[in-house]
């Protein structure tokens, strides 16, 4: 098991370039499977997640060409549908939740799709009811065998429908588009979720032939169509990367430039951080944040105190609310952090609290957290990654501390992060990887 030794209190100076955006590269990676011709998808970042989901590719018989750092070829002509009833498959696609976006272009293209129960962080329920509902009304017969914890969806036919989704999946929405994209008719999807990353999923598929329309709102109108062709594609900037390190330059008090951030598709999460008292100056498409001593949270404007929940887009991304946590636990002034989208995500904060943060778990959704103003620096401590964005949290934390802390269970980081310990060890930081 990889661990990290950390050596913490020092300040860091220097540029940052963030990796493509993990939860878009899942999304179109799958898309690869919807035509028999070459997809070229640039800047995909070279993480675990991105990495099995590529191999599992590969195992179906897909072709897939490295041409360059972070640029790939795909070309899925010659597809095994038999290998979805194999062992090897089950093992590879529980691995990763991201797997259950293979079902939508299966079923398009092949008439079937199967996926055993994924797996991923444990970050409490996720829902897979939204992707069954969905393939449901487009004519598909959705099986579920208990026993071996194992979902098929069959239909040769799909046909267009109007669907109102029980909640704005991201990935249930980017799984029916797919599916619909092929369907005969006309498909409309209401209450559809509307992240920049479903956005490019959308425009992928309309360069490859798809007519979709609606892009960035709730409601999407899909067009099938008989098939599709190839198409270039570039991945977006992680915008979950670039708020983690705005994170991470105001809790070290860091001189930080954070490049190439594609900013009109942040939404909020700037806006976020400058509640926290976080100065932030976009300079072409950068940001820079200047190193400050220290940083206040604002109020509401009737005194009240600063609460921040997550919500689905354009609300905040619940993906950033762990690092919200640290960086108001050094902070001057007191938050609300509500989580209304994922239960049990707060509890790392326990790991914090052993660091001398100030916080009160209110309950599985809600903390509030009592900023120590930077007056009193985080102690180092011994600890264990639980999902991907705790575990770059407590980096960050660890990076603040005074002394030499330990985080455990470091395959969960490389999960959702490249190279993350090289990179900050390039301006500055003290991380030590060890196998």
């Amino acid at each position: 098991m990889t661990v990290f030794k950390v050596k913490g209190g020092t300040k860091l100076k220097g540029t940052l370039t963030p990796q493509g955006a993990k939860n878009e590269a899942l999304q179109v990676l799958c898309a690869v499977l919807l035509t028999e011709k070459d997809v070229i998808i640039e800047n995909l970042p070279n993480i675990l997640d991105v990495n099995v989901l590529i191999d599992l590719l590969k195992s179906l018989n897909v072709e897939v060409e490295k041409i360059k750092k972070n640029t790939f070829r795909f070309k899925a002509n010659n597809v095994d549908v038999d290998y979805l009833s194999s062992e090897e498959y089950k093992i590879k696609s529980s691995k990763i939740r991201g797997s259950i976006m293979i079902v939508g272009p299966l079923l398009a293209r092949f008439g079937k799709g199967y996926i055993p129960q994924p797996g991923g962080d444990k970050i409490g329920r996720r829902r897979l009811d939204t992707h069954f509902t969905g393939f449901e009304k487009l004519g598909a017969q959705f099986i579920y065998d208990s026993k071996e914890e194992f979902y098929k969806v069959e239909g040769e036919n799909l046909k267009g429908n109007n669907l109102l989704l029980e909640e704005a999946s991201v990935t249930g929405t980017a799984n029916i588009v797919m599916a619909a994209s092929m369907a005969k008719g006309k498909t409309t999807i209401y209450n559809a979720a509307c992240e920049p990353y479903l956005q490019q999923l959308c425009k992928m598929l309309n360069a490859m032939g798809a007519k979709i329309s609606g892009i960035g709102s709730n409601l999407l109108e899909i067009e099938g169509v008989s098939s599709l062709n190839g198409c270039n594609h570039r991945v977006l900037p992680d915008m979950i990367e670039i708020g983690s390190f705005i994170g991470l330059a105001a809790i070290t008090k860091s001189e930080i430039t954070i490049k190439n951030v594609s900013f009109k598709d942040l939404g909020i999460i700037p806006n976020t951080f400058e509640k926290l008292g976080i100065k932030l100056e976009l300079r072409g498409d950068d940001i820079f944040i200047p190193a400050q001593e220290n940083y206040t949270i604002k109020s509401f404007i009737d005194g009240s105190i600063l609460t921040i929940s997550d919500a689905p887009w354009p609300g905040f991304t619940p993906d950033l609310l762990s690092i919200i946590v640290v960086v108001a636990a050094q902070a001057k002034g007191s938050v609300l952090i509500h989580q209304k989208m994922f239960e049990s995500r707060l509890f790392f904060v326990d790991k914090l609290i052993d660091m001398g943060a100030k916080i009160i778990l209110c309950d599985p959704h809600r903390a509030t957290v009592i900023g120590l103003d930077q007056q009193a620096k985080f102690k180092a401590s011994s600890m264990s990654s639980p999902d991907i964005r705790a575990g770059v949290s407590l980096l960050i934390a660890a990076l603040a501390a005074d002394g030499e802390s330990t985080i455990h269970n470091v395959e969960q980081i490389d999960r959702g992060y490249e190279k993350i310990d090289e990179r900050l060890n390039s301006i500055g930081a003290k991380i030590e990887r060890i196998n």
